[in-house]
């Protein structure tokens, strides 16, 4: 039976089990035996039955029912360890982990904790899915942590101490329940136990009559620590929760030991009192607005009724006790995102102006003043729209950014500060999805309507170019102008978010990408504190210059490559890879990007000489050592933090070397026309075999090169090699091409 995530009670009293060759099976109550132990099902009369998976009190507020569910932090992770105190890493077997978002942890002494998700270990280890089990080896460690993430639910991290003899643990999870009820169930009476299952009859929940003695539950490994841990996040952690994708490599800082502080879901009661300040005028409640550390929106009430005081007030207090519910037990400005206003006689004139008419309307407006969105509603029948997590939230940004834009451009006024502000508004948008193309709500409904500004393409363009053009000249970097730029170039920014438009770099965006150049030293000592200044609602963090800039000269040869319109300018890519080189501020993920690029090109001759040359340039300067791993792990300390390879881990750092090498070397293997590179290729594939040993594919390569150097002998014993170690993950066209060139050597026929 699958597992299913499991988060209330489940009653049902309509559908009958069918069972078959149950007999001498009593009526009452019966207790599961795995599955957490957490599950009772109770066989009632008239053929009915109760499956209950969660209980917990109730409490009744007004008209409401109030359910308050335990909070547990109870562990469901079952370990079991081997000991051997020769062994140099850990191996894990993770048994079973399915679909489930499970995340492994390693920590030694007090450092941050580096996590990886199972899912894409898996991945690499298993690309097909095909093993029930996932297999894996960890550096050793102090502790580990282990991570189940439901994005309804705070997440479950146990934290476990790791002796030093540990060579291998062997993991499993118990998810609490199921929710497919198409089940049957059978009785077995040497066992006492009823079993419950899907008509596959695997893995069947395993029950109990609650009057008969229960089996002692097994005790494994006891976690040192375990925590329900609301909104769980660590460095580098895309973000998923309560379906917010963010699709690009932008991170939210967590600290060490990855617990949040905030809450995703309300609990059962909120520690913090949060209270909403109401103004008396509406120039008070625009000025609190805008004074604001976030980017916050005014609701506007407008009701002539005579209980419309009452009724706002009323609101109110639901509004900041299910805010203080998303608090948790501290202020935090993410989730308190709306004031409130009532409109009074002093408005008229306002309201008026915004052509609002309907009595009662609720409107949304901006710091400024601007009407985002207007609902013909009482603020009632809105009140489940007003939430940090609600789409109306996204879409009242979006409508903000189209329309500072259009205002910006037409307001004679404006100077280069309200421009840079309204372009860096439209590039941290969250999704460049339009909520509302597709559906407008009818003249008599209810619903909220958002403004909707045009922009025209080229306005925005030229307007773009011109204010690229009058900053090239700068002393000092402006954060907001270069936090946009590195938005636009990755194809993320205003051109995406405004017209949902993919395209390759122009000339404008080289012209940008210069002054990102220019000013990169400053950008990267400046980039913590503007990060910081902006506060923990915004999920767009800026990354390191050189390498957002080699990022998107990648992007743009690929989108080139996949038929986005654009071509896509060689010359300039290279010119400026060689120029951050040249520069000295080649960080690693400049060097990666340049040489996934380099590789995608051939020079006029046919060869891959340019290619290879600057490769060897990277090897000699970066990896060449008498201790090549040592360096290699000196180069992993210094990754920037948002460099995806700073939390994949060590493992996949020293992965992509290994491969980098390897086909760095193939390359000469595979054609003639590279026979100048052998003396390099084959120190190249040397080192790929020092940092991952016994490695089929890399001894196939070093064998091959060995052979075209002469070292017949040598290349023989290496190929030798290779077909010793070729086991079940290489693909079998492969290990017959590396069994024939055997032959071929042997037989002097290569």
């Amino acid at each position: 039976m699958r597992n299913f995530i499991w988060s209330l009670v489940l009653f049902s009293s309509l559908t009958t089990v069918s069972y078959s060759q149950i007999k001498n099976l009593e009526k009452g109550t019966y207790l599961s035996v795995n599955k957490g132990q957490k599950i009772k099902l109770n066989l009632l009369d008239d053929s009915k039955y109760e499956l209950v998976f969660y209980t917990g009190s109730y409490e009744i507020k007004g008209d409401s029912l109030v359910f308050i569910n335990n909070p547990s932090s109870e562990n469901n992770f079952n370990l079991s360890y081997k000991n051997d105190k020769k062994a140099k890493n850990i191996k894990i077997k993770f048994l079973d982990p399915s679909y489930y978002s499970f995340y492994i942890g390693t920590q030694n002494g007090t450092e941050d904790v580096k996590y990886q998700k199972l899912s894409d270990i898996r991945t690499k280890q298993d690309p097909d899915w095909e093993k029930t089990d996932l297999e894996f080896e960890i550096d050793k460690a102090d502790f580990i942590y282990l991570v189940y993430e439901d994005y309804y639910n705070p997440a479950t991290v146990a934290k476990y101490a790791v002796p030093k003899e540990v060579s291998e643990i062997t993991i499993s999870y118990e998810l609490g329940a199921v929710t497919d009820l198409k089940l049957a169930g059978f009785f077995d009476k040497s066992k006492n136990e009823l079993q419950i299952s899907e008509p596959s009859g695997k893995n069947p929940l395993v029950f109990v009559n609650e009057k008969n003695p229960q089996p002692v539950k097994k005790v494994g490994v006891t976690p040192i620590e375990t925590k329900s841990v609301p909104n769980w996040t660590y460095v580098g952690k895309e973000d998923y929760a309560l379906g917010n994708y963010n699709y690009d490599t932008d991170i939210v800082p967590a600290d060490s030991t990855a617990i949040a502080d905030y809450a995703v879901a309300p609990p059962a009661a909120s520690n913090y009192d949060f209270k909403l300040k109401i103004e008396n005028s509406l120039s008070n409640a625009l000025k609190a607005t805008k004074e604001s550390s976030t980017n916050k929106y005014l609701v506007v009430y407008k009701d002539s009724n005579k209980t419309a005081k009452e009724s706002f007030d009323k609101f109110v207090k639901d509004q900041e006790t299910q805010t203080g519910y998303n608090m948790y037990d501290a202020y935090n400005p993410q989730y308190d995102v709306y004031n409130f206003y009532l409109a009074g006689d002093d408005d008229k004139k306002w309201l008026k102006n915004n052509k609002i008419t309907n009595d009662p309307s609720v409107i949304v407006v901006n710091a400024n003043g601007d009407v985002l969105g207007s609902a013909k509603s009482d603020l009632s029948t809105q009140q489940y729209q007003f939430s940090y997590y609600g789409d109306l939230y996204r879409r009242l940004q979006r409508a903000d950014a189209f329309v500072s834009i259009d205002k910006t451009f037409k307001n004679k006024k404006a100077n280069d500060e309200d421009l840079i502000r309204a372009f860096n508004k439209a590039a941290l948008l969250e999704s460049s999805y339009d909520y509302d193309s597709e559906y407008t709500p009818d003249a008599n409904s209810t619903e909220f309507i958002v403004t909707k500004a045009s922009v025209d393409k080229k306005d925005v363009a030229q307007a773009w170019k011109k204010l690229i053009e009058a900053h090239q000249k700068d002393t000092k970097p402006n954060m907001y102008l270069a936090e946009t730029i590195l938005r636009e170039i990755k194809n993320q920014g205003f051109t995406k978010q405004l017209f949902n438009q993919d395209k390759t770099l122009n000339d404008t965006d080289f012209l940008a990408i210069d002054y990102l150049l220019k000013h990169s030293d400053k950008i990267e000592e400046g980039r913590a504190a503007f990060n910081q200044a902006k506060g923990d609602n915004s999920y767009v963090i800026m990354g390191n210059p050189i390498s957002e800039i080699s990022t998107a000269l990648q992007q743009s040869v690929y989108n080139s490559q996949n038929g986005i319109s654009g071509d896509v300018n060689k010359e300039k890519i290279n010119s400026i890879y060689k120029n951050i080189i040249a520069s000295g501020k080649g960080n690693f993920e400049a060097y990666r990007n340049y040489f996934e690029y380099l590789s995608q090109v051939q020079d006029k001759d046919g060869s891959n000489t340019t290619y290879l040359r600057e490769f060897k340039t990277y090897f000699e300067s970066k990896l060449a050592s008498p201790s090549p791993i040592e360096k290699l792990d000196a180069m992993y300390t210094d990754l920037d933090p948002t460099s995806e390879y700073a939390y994949n881990g060590w493992s996949s750092f020293k992965e992509y070397h290994s491969n980098i090498c390897n086909s760095a070397a193939w390359t000469v293997v595979e054609k003639p026309l590279n026979s100048s590179f052998i003396k390099d290729a084959i120190k190249w594939s040397e080192y790929s075999l020092v940092v991952t040993k016994n490695n089929p594919y890399y001894l196939d390569t070093l064998a091959q090169l060995y052979y075209k150097d002469g070292q017949k002998d040598k290349a023989i014993a290496t190929q030798t090699l290779a077909v010793k170690y070729l086991d079940s993950n290489v693909e079998e066209t492969t290990a017959n091409e590396i069994k024939e060139v055997l032959n071929k050597m042997q037989n002097g026929t290569y």
